[in-house]
C-alpha cells in the first residue's frame, strides 16, 4: 500500500484570482474551510501516513494553516525558490520521499479515488507511473487518455471537445527511483516532458476511477465545489 504522498500546492492560481484574490489556490475557502483540507482528509482516510507539500507562491499561508490544523501529522515542506513546473516540483519533492512508491496529488483538485485499487494495479504491473483516470462526458477543458486492453497507456489526445473520454485526473502512483533516474532537468512539465514524451518507452498505465472529481482552477468549478461539498 502506498503510504506517502506529495501534494503540489505551489501554483499561482491566476485563473481563480477574481474569486480568491489574496490566497494560494489550494487555500480557497470551500464550504467553510480551505479546499486543501478536503484533499488531505480524503487521503488520510485512504491510508496515507506521510504528506510532503510542494509549495511556492504564498507558502507561508499554507504552512501556518497546516502547522495549526494538522500539527500531529507526519509532514514535510519543499519550497520552490522559483517556479519549476509540475515536473520540477515533483522531482524536488521526490528527493524527500522514503518509500519505493509515492502518490502525487494536486492541492486544487479533489479526486476521491480508492487508493488500494490504484496501489495494487501499480504494483502488479511494476509500473513507473500509474495515472488515475476519470470518465467524463461532453467536455473541452481536458485532454483524453486512451488505454490498451491491459491498461497500458496507448495515447494522449489534445484538449478539444469530446462527447466522452477518460481524462487524466492528476493523481499518479510514481516509482520514485525510476523517475529520479530519468535525469530530467530542474524545470519541466510532468505531463508534457515526462508522461507524453516517455509513455511509449516506459511502463506507464492508467486505472479508471469513476469517483467524485472537482478541479477548482476556474471560478465556475470553484462555485460548484462550494455547492457540492456543503455538509
Amino acid at each position: 500500500m502506498i503510504k506517502e504522498c506529495i501534494i503540489l500546492a505551489g501554483g499561482l492560481g491566476t485563473r481563480l484570482r477574481s474569486a480568491v484574490p489574496d490566497l494560494p489556490k489550494c487555500m480557497a475557502p470551500v464550504a467553510g474551510k480551505p479546499f486543501l483540507s478536503y484533499v488531505i482528509d480524503h487521503f488520510r482516510q485512504q491510508g496515507i501516513e506521510k504528506f510532503i507539500f510542494s509549495l511556492g507562491y504564498k507558502h507561508e499561508i499554507i504552512q501556518a494553516y497546516l502547522d495549526d490544523k494538522y500539527a500531529t501529522y507526519n509532514k514535510q515542506y519543499v519550497i520552490e525558490a522559483e517556479p519549476l513546473g509540475t515536473g520540477g516540483a515533483i522531482q524536488l519533492a521526490c528527493r524527500q520521499a522514503t518509500e519505493k512508491n509515492v502518490l502525487i496529488l494536486n492541492g486544487d483538485t479533489l479526486f476521491s479515488i480508492q487508493l488500494a485499487a490504484q496501489t495494487a494495479f501499480h504494483e502488479q504491473h511494476q509500473a513507473h507511473c500509474t495515472l488515475a483516470l476519470k470518465p467524463m462526458q461532453n467536455f473541452d477543458r481536458y485532454g483524453v487518455v486512451e488505454l490498451q486492453e491491459n491498461g497500458a497507456i496507448k495515447s494522449f489526445k489534445e484538449k478539444q471537445f469530446y462527447e466522452s473520454g477518460l481524462i487524466n485526473g492528476g493523481i499518479y502512483a510514481l516509482q520514485v527511483a525510476a523517475f529520479l533516474n530519468e535525469g530530467l532537468p530542474d524545470k519541466f512539465s510532468f505531463e508534457k516532458d515526462y508522461l507524453e514524451t516517455l509513455y511509449k518507452e516506459r511502463p506507464m498505465y492508467g486505472i479508471v476511477q469513476d469517483e467524485y472529481f472537482i478541479d477548482i482552477g476556474i471560478p465556475e468549478d470553484f462555485e460548484k465545489a462550494n455547492r457540492d461539498l456543503m455538509v
